[in-house]
């Protein structure tokens, strides 16, 4: 089971990235375990969330519109981000989200 992240207090950002897949891996497992370790250590990253049947989605949670564009940016996920679109996906879509309530149990 997926630990749902533990942000804090809105408000916050959430950048939910739905995607499909192509056929076989690529190289996209390590790639992908890589991103998750290098958007954790960015600052205002603050948790992330991931699930994958045929629709695959993960919510990245962040601070500031601002950390969301630094790690857009970030040169290491600008290449991923282009073998994404050359190998990984047959396609995706990106929707950045304020977060103004959050409660649970």
């Amino acid at each position: 089971m997926s630990k749902i992240a533990n942000t804090p207090k809105p408000p916050y950002y959430a950048v939910i990235f739905s995607s499909h897949r192509t056929a076989g891996d690529n190289g996209y497992a390590e790639m992908a375990d890589y991103m998750m370790a290098l958007a954790a250590r960015q600052p205002g990253f603050l948790g992330v969330e991931s699930a994958r049947e045929d629709l695959g989605v993960t919510v990245s949670y962040w601070e500031s519109l601002e950390a969301i564009s630094n790690w857009k940016n970030n040169l290491e996920h600008r290449e991923a981000q282009k073998l994404g679109r050359q190998c990984w996906y047959t396609h995706f879509r990106v929707r950045v989200a304020k977060v103004e309530r959050d409660y649970g149990f």
